[in-house]
C-alpha cells in the first residue's frame, strides 16, 4: 500500500501545523547528493481487524509523506513462516522488493508476553542479512515504535533495535512507545492529540533528518575491513587460477 492510498492522508487533526518545520534536504544531504523523496517501507505486526499497530503505522505515513517522502506499507497478511515456504513466494518477494526499494524503514510492533509478536518477527526474519553480494538493510535507517494494551513498556522498540543491529540498520535514537494503545485512537482510526502522538512526530522527522544524512553515504560508512580483505583475497585468488590455466594452455 502506499502512503498516499490511506484515506484522509492529507488531514491531520492531531497536527499543530504553525510548528511543524520543513525538513530541508540541502541542510542535511551532500550537496551532490540525490534529491528525489526518500522512499521509506513501514512494517506492523498485527492482523487484528482493528490492529493498533497498523494505525500506527498509518499515522507514521502520514506524517512521513507531509515531510516529504514516499512511503509503501506492507501487508502481513498471507506471508508464510520463514523457511515455510520458498523465497519466491508471492508475500516474500514483495516484502524483499520493497525492503531494496527502501532507504530507510519503520518497524511499528504490538507488545506481547513481553516481545515482539511472531508476525513482526517473520517480517524481519524473511528479509535476508544478505543476497550474494548485496546486503539489503545494510546502511539504511530505521525508526521503531511499539503498541501496547497496558502500561508504559519499551520491551518491543529494545528488540526491535536489537534486530536492526543485527540487520546493519542505522536506528535512530529515538522511538515511540504508545500504551493502552485503544485509547488513543478515535472511532475513524486517528491518533488523539497529546503527548504520544507528539512523540510520533517527532521520530518521523528525526526519520526523515537521518536518511538525508546517511542515504548516499552508506557506502562509505559500512565499507569494513573485514568485507574489502575478503573481496580482495578471493579477487587474488581467482587471478592466481586464471594464470595457472595460462600457463598450463601455453
Amino acid at each position: 500500500m502506499r502512503g498516499t492510498d490511506l484515506p484522509d492522508h492529507d488531514v491531520f487533526p492531531a497536527l499543530d501545523a504553525r510548528f511543524l518545520a520543513p525538513v530541508d534536504p540541502d541542510l542535511y544531504a551532500p550537496a551532490d547528493g540525490a534529491r528525489h523523496p526518500p522512499r521509506i517501507l513501514l512494517l506492523y505486526g498485527s492482523l487484528r481487524e482493528r490492529s493498533y499497530s497498523r494505525l500506527l503505522a498509518y499515522e507514521a505515513a502520514r506524517l512521513l509523506e507531509r515531510f516529504g517522502c514516499e512511503t509503501r506499507i506492507y501487508d502481513p497478511t498471507g506471508l508464510p513462516l520463514p523457511d515455510g515456504a520458498p523465497a519466491d513466494h508471492p508475500k516474500v518477494a514483495e516484502l524483499r522488493a520493497l525492503s531494496e526499494w527502501s532507504e530507510g524503514q519503520v518497524w511499528v510492533s504490538p507488545e506481547r508476553h513481553g516481545a515482539i509478536t511472531g508476525i513482526m518477527k517473520a517480517q524481519i526474519d524473511w528479509i535476508p542479512l544478505a543476497i550474494g553480494a548485496i546486503r539489503p538493510t545494510q546502511g539504511r535507517t530505521l525508526a521503531v515504535c511499539q503498541v501496547s494494551g497496558g502500561s508504559q513498556s519499551f520491551n518491543a522498540v529494545n528488540t526491535l533495535r536489537l534486530l536492526g543491529r543485527w540487520m546493519r540498520m542505522v536506528t535512530v535514537p529515538n522511538q515511540s512507545s504508545v500504551p493502552k494503545a485503544f485509547q488513543e485512537f478515535d472511532e475513524a482510526g486517528r491518533m488523539k492529540p497529546g503527548p504520544l502522538y507528539e512523540r510520533v512526530v517527532d521520530v518521523m522527522e528525526e526519520l526523515v533528518k537521518f536518511t538525508y544524512l546517511v542515504r548516499d553515504r552508506s557506502d562509505r560508512l559500512t565499507s569494513r575491513y573485514s568485507e574489502r580483505r575478503e573481496a580482495g583475497l578471493k579477487a587474488e585468488s581467482i587471478a592466481t587460477t586464471l594464470a595457472a590455466k595460462a600457463v598450463a594452455n601455453d
